[in-house]
Order: structure tokens, then C-alpha cells, then sequence
């Protein structure tokens, strides 16, 4: 008998762990599947590579808007949906409804499986996850190949160096621009910044049509754009990596172009709306130029914004830039080149922030609206420098991070329309060499952008980048945007050495 009781207790604990396990289970995979739909209902061109790596850095600092809504649209149905299966797995329990028990065991068990099945085939199919290992399983030359070092190569400042004003236009193309002007639109949603690219330098040759840089593999979201665009070389992380989170740095083996603008004696100052720990900015800057970072925490903890203030991912454009014009004024009074570099934020996914400068000028198309805002706030921003005593001396950068993540604004567009981020070099110390539109990407705003700043560089190449101003063919116009994509996909050898160095 004593044997017996035993057994029928092992039995009933191990019953007990089997339920729980099996709920814990269904909460966890339910929530996955609802989370794989909200993802592809929220980023409708998310890849692989940007969802790698937001895998692996800190998420803090995200727009609380989003994680209310991950909350509504995945946590919250993911508990009622367990619960329910709970509730009545406890009620045939509790009558002792053996057959029923086992009949409701098992749909649970099926439930699980397809939610799982879901989970796993969307982000099979949706994400090319397939393409991806397939990709991952191939190795390409063209960064080992044609990476420029630049350590290995001469850059030569001017005596008197040239102030630079760098902006990340959050999720800003050509393609909001009118058909007329080389837009995709029949209506011009970005007539301020048309006027500036077809006033300045967009490397669109004599023809009046906007040009812009075509975003490629590992530089299709914010932090990717960003390393890309100051690199030359696109943000590849392994999906058997450490964390970026708990690397001793960011990819330190890399030198960039704030690198190269510290050891000129510049000045830097990074300005954003969010709190820069996200996606691991804050160690980007720092460690690649000591940037005084202006961010939503600094903002707050200084009195630049009322106490409590948030909005958005933290505080509004229109605030950006007024502390972009202080920072402005106090740096340029030290004598010293300096380098303002700011992430513009209302414009991002989805439907954008409407601001107290927002006008309703498209019959309640909100992310329009929030579109031509900015539009008209960065015009007027350039217009303020161009009246101050240091814009002689200065050059001012105006570039998209990447196309729009928004899921359904760009859905008028024709399937063949080439989009590609807006781009600007006002006030540049040198002309374009080449008098046709060039074929670029991001990776080229590196060698231009210190090109802009008067600086020769040695056969004008850095990175994977060309410089625009120059006769040099950039790679996609050498090989084309189709062989050059297809490449960086494939895993690099170099990618991987400097992978490596972070986690040593």
C-alpha cells in the first residue's frame, strides 16, 4: 500500500509539472505568435538583419506608444487566450471529466503546435529567413575585397577646418516628393527639402529630379544607417553572436568618421528626441568621437524640458532643433571646428508625431502631414544657419536614415519606382566632378561627407564609400545595386574579425 501511495503521488506531481509546463508553454508560444503578426503589421519591410540586431541591444528607451500597443495587441490576448484554456481545464478537472480532460489536453497541445507553426512560417516566408541561412551559409569577398582602410590611406585636412552639421532625416526619401520632381506622388509632400536638394547637391547631375541613396543590406534601419553612413560598411551582426549589450565595445576595429573628426580636434555633440541607450547609440557615439550626447535622459536631468515632459519616444523635433541652435551658438564660440550631428524623430513608423507646428494640409493624412512638418521645420532650421556668422564655414548634411517603415503610406507608389533616402550637401567646400546623376547607396556619404569638408582623400574611396564629388565609380555603379545587395547579404570574413575584437 505504502508503495502505491508513493507512486500515485510521484503521478500526481508529475501530472502537476506536465500542466504547468504545458501552460507555461501556450502563454509563451501564443504571445509569439501574436507577436510575429503585430511585427509584420507594425514593420512592414522588416528583415532579418535589423531584427538580429534590435535582438541583441537594449530596448530601453522605445516608444512607449509601441510597447503599450505590443502590450494591447500581443501580451493581453496572449494571457486571456491561456486563461480561458485554464479555466476550462480546471472545470473538467474539477468534475472529474477524464475523457473530456484528455480531448481538451490535446487541443491544447494542437493549439500550441499552430500557434507555433504560425510563429515560425511567417517569419520563414515573410522574412526570407530561408534566403537568409541560405545566405549566411555562403561567404562573399566583396567587403574583404574592396574595403578601404582608413588607417591605411592619406586624408588631408585644409589649415582653416570646416564646421559640419549633420542630420539624420528619420525615415525621410525622395519618394514623398511629386512625380515631377523625381518623387513617387502626384502631390509634393517635401517641397521644402525639394528646393534644397535642387538648390545644393543631391548628385543628380544637371537634371533637376531628386536623387538619393539607395539603402542596402545591414543599412536599412536607424542604427544601421547610422554606422553605415559614418562607416562605409553596412551593420552585419551573427544571430550566434554575443549581445551587442554586453560587448566591451562597438565594433572598435572600425574607424569612422567621427573618429577621424576627434583626432582633427572637433568638437561633437549628437542630438535626439529618444533616449540614446536604444539600440546601443549612446556606446556608438562615445566610444567613435567622445560625442556629448543631448538625448531624452540628458534633457530631462538638465531642465531642457519640463519635469514629467515626454511625448513620443521622448521629446518632439521642434525642441531638437531649438537645442540644436544653443549647442550651435555655444560651440561656435570656442574657436575649435566642431561637428553637430542630430536624429530627427517624428517622422518615424507608424503615422509619425503631430506636433504643435503640424498643419492639417492633407485632408487628415497624418503621416503627410507629419511629413511636410518636417519639411518645413528643417528648411527653416538651414534658413537660421545660413544667418548666422559660422555658416560661411560650414557645411550642412541632409540625409534620410532609411525609407519608411510605415505600413501602408508608400502603398500608391508603382511596384518599380527605385526609392531611395533624401539626400542634401549644402554649402559644401567642393563640386560635384561628375555632370550625370550617379547610381549610390549609403555607404558612400562617408568619403563625400569629409570630401564636403574640404578634406583630400587618397584615391577617394573609404570604406566600402566612393566620394560623389570625384570621378571614382561608386560600387553599385560598377557592378550594379542587384550584385552589390546580393553580396552583402553572404556573410564577410572581415565582419566577422571584428565581431570578434568586440567580444575579446
Amino acid at each position: 500500500m505504502g508503495n502505491i501511495k508513493k507512486k500515485n503521488i510521484v503521478l500526481s506531481l508529475l501530472g502537476i509539472f506536465g500542466h504547468t509546463l504545458l501552460f507555461c508553454l501556450m502563454l509563451v508560444v501564443t504571445m509569439m505568435g501574436f507577436a510575429v503578426s503585430w511585427l509584420f503589421r507594425t514593420w512592414n519591410n522588416l528583415t532579418a538583419d535589423e531584427l538580429i540586431f534590435h535582438l541583441q541591444v537594449p530596448l530601453e528607451g522605445t516608444n512607449t506608444a509601441m510597447v503599450r500597443d505590443f502590450i494591447k495587441s500581443c501580451v493581453l490576448p496572449a494571457v486571456s487566450f491561456t486563461l480561458i484554456f485554464w479555466v476550462i481545464f480546471l472545470i473538467l478537472k474539477f468534475f472529474r471529466k477524464k475523457y473530456l480532460l484528455r480531448i481538451w489536453i490535446a487541443i491544447m497541445i494542437m493549439a500550441v503546435a499552430a500557434s507555433g507553426g504560425y510563429a515560425g512560417i511567417r517569419l520563414w516566408n515573410d522574412l526570407e529567413f530561408g534566403t537568409y541561412f541560405n545566405k549566411q551559409g555562403e561567404y562573399s569577398e566583396l567587403i574583404d575585397e574592396f574595403y578601404v582602410d582608413p588607417e591605411e590611406i592619406a586624408i588631408t585636412f585644409p589649415d582653416e577646418k570646416r564646421n559640419l552639421i549633420y542630420i539624420y532625416l528619420e525615415s525621410m526619401e525622395i519618394t514623398y516628393a511629386d512625380q515631377q520632381n523625381g518623387g513617387g506622388f502626384k502631390e509634393n509632400y517635401i517641397p521644402e527639402l525639394t528646393v534644397l536638394a535642387q538648390e545644393n547637391e543631391d548628385f543628380s547631375g544637371e537634371n533637376k529630379k531628386l536623387n538619393g541613396g539607395y539603402v542596402v543590406s545591414g543599412t536599412g534601419f536607424t542604427m544601421g544607417a547610422i554606422f553605415g553612413q559614418s562607416s562605409g560598411i553596412p551593420m552585419k551582426v551573427s544571430i550566434d553572436g554575443n549581445s551587442m549589450g554586453t560587448r566591451k565595445t562597438f565594433f572598435s576595429g572600425v574607424v569612422t568618421l567621427g573618429d577621424i573628426l576627434e583626432e582633427q580636434g572637433y568638437q561633437q555633440t549628437f542630438i535626439l528626441g529618444s533616449e540614446a541607450s536604444f539600440a546601443a547609440k549612446d556606446k556608438f557615439f562615445e566610444e567613435h568621437g567622445d560625442y556629448k550626447i543631448i538625448d531624452y535622459l540628458y534633457a530631462k536631468e538638465s531642465g531642457l524640458i519640463p519635469e514629467g515632459y515626454k511625448v513620443w519616444w521622448g521629446y518632439e523635433d521642434r525642441r531638437a532643433f531649438a537645442f540644436a541652435k544653443e549647442e550651435l551658438l555655444e560651440m561656435s564660440k570656442s574657436g575649435k571646428p566642431f561637428n553637430l550631428t542630430m536624429l530627427t524623430v517624428d517622422t518615424h513608423f507608424e503615422d509619425g508625431y503631430v506636433c504643435e507646428l503640424c498643419e492639417n494640409q492633407w485632408n487628415g493624412n497624418q503621416y503627410a502631414n507629419v511629413v511636410s512638418c518636417s519639411s518645413s521645420q528643417v528648411y527653416d532650421f538651414v534658413e537660421w544657419v545660413k544667418d548666422q556668422d559660422f555658416y560661411e564655414n560650414t557645411t550642412i548634411v541632409l540625409v534620410g536614415d532609411h525609407t519608411t517603415m510605415d505600413k501602408d503610406f508608400c502603398d500608391p507608389i508603382v511596384s518599380d519606382y527605385p526609392r531611395k533616402v533624401y539626400t542634401a550637401y549644402i554649402n559644401s567646400a567642393v563640386s560635384g566632378e561628375v555632370k550625370e546623376e550617379r547610381e549610390y547607396c549609403l555607404l558612400d556619404y562617408f568619403p563625400t561627407t569629409l570630401a564636403s569638408l574640404g578634406a583630400n582623400i587618397e584615391g577617394n574611396r573609404l570604406g566600402l564609400g566612393t566620394n560623389l564629388f570625384s570621378h571614382e565609380q561608386t560600387l553599385l555603379e560598377r557592378f550594379g545595386i542587384d550584385v552589390v545587395e546580393e553580396e552583402l547579404e553572404k556573410k564577410s570574413r572581415f565582419m566577422e574579425k571584428l565581431e570578434k575584437e568586440d567580444e575579446s
